[in-house]
């Protein structure tokens, strides 16, 4: 489950609240990329959205390792977007800061034209940002959250690949990142979970439009991984039993999640693969 912007709702507010950094979680999320590089991106470019933090913060340092150059879009984290940017260049690597409201088409297609006035192209698209807020029941999600969740997590999908496609060239891939919720649903994250199967959807018939171009697309549907997300959105007695019932009994953690990403993106690995999904869910069988 990403993050971009959390919304957990507070009595008398609906304001954002910020809290999806990692600084202040005990135990610390595991986001370093595990092995030795294999230089399995050398010299392409990822253009990732939501990666201050989380899974896609992970997904960019790998990629970063592999020797990707890397455009980051994230919302207003600053202070955890500057530390994801030292960290890339650590591993000799460019990255483009990108920040601003993903609901808005405007600022969807002046990213990409950010992105691609400095790296020149995009390689690898990922699609990783997303918003979700809790309610106790269906009857109290609110017409402006359900709106704004759907234009974070799905509309702002459409709007970035459009504007992104005409950089894409053959043998350049896009990932999107769903959500186990989006096979067995929650009672609480309705919206969120609507979402997340639209982007099921997405990703199959995009796969169906783009392969005669020789762009596969696919998706990765994380399960309970230990992120702020979960920290945000989830009392502490539930945070507590945070992925206890996977077959695993444990929630996992961004590391054993980005490779996936890694994989799909490689053409030296998965060039056969396209319209597919990808479940690091610690043992859960899903259909579809």
């Amino acid at each position: 489950m990403p993050s971009e912007t959390i919304k957990k709702e507070k009595k008398g507010t609906t304001k954002p609240i910020k809290t999806d950094s990692s600084k202040n979680m005990n135990p610390a999320p595991d986001n370093t990329p595990k092995g030795n590089s294999c230089n399995k991106m050398k010299d392409k470019i990822l253009f990732i959205t939501g990666a201050d933090s989380g899974i896609g913060k992970t997904c960019a340092l790998l990629f970063a390792k592999e020797g990707a150059d890397v455009a980051i879009v994230y919302l207003n984290e600053h202070d955890d977007a500057n530390d994801m940017k030292k960290k890339i260049e650590g591993y000799g690597r460019k990255c483009l800061l990108i920040s601003g409201d993903l609901r808005r088409e405007n600022f969807c297609k002046k990213a990409i034209d950010k992105a691609t006035k400095e790296f020149g192209r995009i390689d690898v698209l990922i699609n990783n940002a997303g918003t979700q807020t809790e309610r106790e029941s269906f009857e109290e999600i609110k017409t402006e959250d359900m709106i704004e969740t759907f234009e974070t997590n799905i509309f702002s999908m459409f709007w970035i690949t459009k504007a992104a496609l005409p950089y894409m060239k053959k043998g350049s891939a896009i990932i999107n990142t769903i959500s186990v919720t989006a096979y067995h649903g929650h009672p609480k994250l309705i919206d969120y979970a609507s979402t997340k199967g639209a982007i099921v959807a997405f990703t199959r018939s995009l796969s169906n439009s783009l392969v005669s171009k020789g762009i596969r697309v696919n998706a990765v549907a994380p399960g309970p991984i230990w992120t702020p997300l979960i920290t945000a959105t989830f009392p502490p007695q539930k945070i507590q039993q945070h992925g206890s019932g996977t077959p695993m009994q444990r929630g996992g953690q961004p590391a054993e999640v980005a490779p996936c990403y890694l994989f799909l993106a490689c053409n030296e690995d998965s060039s056969y693969i396209s319209g597919q999904v990808l479940h690091p869910n610690g043992g859960e069988i899903v259909n579809g």
